[in-house]
């Protein structure tokens, strides 16, 4: 078997096993702390705790019926954008909602100390580990710890080049008929479903912590797929191009490219530098080009995914850094 071929398979195999261990924390974010509390951030979850207050089917067998549909509802409309990986990550990570269902776990010896019933009067029942819901604190532990352990197994599902399905396929849709962008979309469509849930529970101040958990969740996928910006990069515009140039190259040991411009008012040519440096170096690279002209416009942001000469690879925390 050829290098490349070697190569090819492995990586496949890091990312059928990062899609697995998204989809694990996906379920039990949602089956531990997130259903339970009825407090999950919109989505296929979302959808799936109204239908259990009604029905008293389990939440993954719900997301199971919706999720499907609507696959079938996007390979019609959108194509084949939602693909293999995407369909395998949605039927996994749905089957771990229902594998950590609380219920499932009495062989533990302390599963009588670690299991609450919350469930309201004339509700369903409805079991949680380690928090009792007995106060709001609790309310706002199985939040916090939920949305953050959802998001992370969101966003490794998302690098491992798969996707859960549910809002996205609406949205895309949205997007695609009405013009709507994205963004807009997303709001409009998670909105919709947690003022429903709200609506459905009578109990408005669960809207707010859906709310927050949103924006938790997807901050925190965001960190997982993309990673902490470790590197920043700058734009510097300065009379004096060619000394900064060398200067970075000497002190900083980074590679800088030279952009041609034009200035708005003057409409004289300029040359612009683009740098990437590790932020530790950013101090440093402020005091060279202070140094060399304190009259230079400078503009930092954080640069992710960042490959090449100088700058490690990212890779999922279980993968080999030197394949």
């Amino acid at each position: 078997m050829g290098r490349s071929v070697r190569h090819s398979v492995g990586r496949e195999m890091r990312s059928y096993a990062g899609m697995l261990l998204g989809s694990v924390l996906y379920g039990a974010a949602n089956s531990w702390f997130l259903f339970p509390f009825q407090v999950a951030p919109g989505g296929i979850g979302g959808l799936s705790q109204i239908l259990y207050r009604y029905t008293s089917m389990p939440e993954g067998f719900w997301m199971l019926c919706l999720n499907v549909p609507l696959f079938i509802l996007g390979w019609v409309a959108l194509g084949r954008q939602f693909g293999l990986k995407s369909f395998i990550a949605t039927m996994i990570s749905t089957g771990m909602c229902w594998v950590f269902m609380p219920s499932h776990f009495t062989f533990l010896p302390d599963y009588a100390d670690l299991v609450h019933n919350i469930a309201s009067p004339g509700e369903p029942p409805r079991l949680a580990f380690f928090l009792s819901g007995s106060n709001p604190v609790d309310v706002l532990l199985a939040s916090i710890a939920g949305s953050t352990m959802l998001g992370i197994g969101l966003g490794l599902i998302f690098k491992s080049g798969g996707s859960t399905g549910g809002t996205d396929i609406p949205v895309a849709i949205l997007r695609k008929y009405t013009g709507f962008s994205i963004s807009s979309g997303y709001w409009i469509v998670e909105s919709l479903i947690i003022l429903s849930a709200g609506f459905a529970f009578s109990n408005a101040p669960l809207v707010i912590w859906a709310y927050m958990n949103l924006f938790l969740c997807s901050r925190v996928t965001d960190l997982a797929a993309e990673g902490m910006p470790y590197v920043k990069a700058a734009f510097i515009m300065s009379s004096r191009s060619d000394a900064l140039r060398d200067a970075i190259l000497d002190e900083l040991d980074r590679g800088v490219t030279l952009l041609k411009a034009e200035g708005g008012f003057s409409r004289k040519p300029k040359e612009v530098i683009y740098v990437c440096v590790h932020r530790r170096q950013v101090r440093e690279l402020e005091e060279i080009v202070r140094s060399v002209d304190p009259h230079a416009f400078m503009v930092l942001h954080d640069a992710h995914d960042v490959m090449g000469y100088g700058f490690r690879r990212r890779t999922l925390a279980f993968e080999d850094q030197h394949d």
